[in-house]
């Protein structure tokens, strides 16, 4: 990534969320700044729910131009006709999912802090991968990914990488010149305006 390219915003969606109004919420904050990516990334695994949710994401990424990945459901973004997958156990099942999707797919790897781990799903076949937490949030083991780890791959690895979990706006701000992606979900989902959350987020990032 050339020093003076912003990162990129890549939405998470909630772990639960009302399919009543969480769309309007959705569309709004699409509205409000750029986004590249979004990541279905719910807790349930009732297929039904999974479903009906994917609909109605879908329905928005799409009208904004956005790919959508689906955490971990290998079958169900096959199924779906989502743009690719989200894989939460690092480099391990990064083949299989290439094997399964296609070489047009979106395959991310999430790899804690794991150095070796990342350049591993980035060998097996990862359009990307992410590191963190990087704040105090509740993701992977809970080791959290140092600045120096994304400083680190900045320099030496192609492979784009994204920074999630935990993010505030010194962080932020401090990794900003280090990474390619940040992954922004309940930093925004859980104020009272996550218009005004992201917003507030982004204007770290110079």
């Amino acid at each position: 990534m050339a020093e003076t390219d912003r990162p990129q915003l890549y939405l998470v969606t909630p772990p639960d969320f009302d399919l009543g109004s969480f769309p309007d919420t959705l569309d709004r904050v699409l509205d409000a700044e750029e986004i590249a990516c979004i990541r279905l990334a719910l807790a349930t695994r009732d297929e039904d729910r999974l479903l009906r949710a994917s609909d109605a994401v879908r329905e928005i990424a799409h009208r904004h131009d956005i790919a959508l990945v689906i955490e971990t459901h290998v079958v169900l973004a096959q199924r779906l006709g989502l743009d690719g997958v989200h894989l939460l156990d690092g480099a391990r099942t990064v083949r299989h999912a290439r094997k399964e999707l296609g070489p047009d797919a979106i395959v991310g790897a999430f790899c804690g802090a794991t150095r070796h781990d990342g350049m591993t799903a980035g060998e097996t076949g990862a359009d990307y991968v992410s590191f963190g937490p990087v704040g105090g949030a509740a993701l992977g083991d809970g080791t959290l990914a140092e600045a120096d780890l994304f400083a680190w791959w900045s320099e030496m690895i192609e492979l784009p990488v994204v920074a999630e979990g935990g993010l505030t706006p010194e962080l932020v701000r401090a990794l900003t010149p280090v990474t390619d992606f940040f992954a922004i979900g309940e930093e925004i989902w859980t104020a009272d305006d996550p218009v005004t959350a992201l917003k507030a987020l982004v204007a770290e990032m110079q």
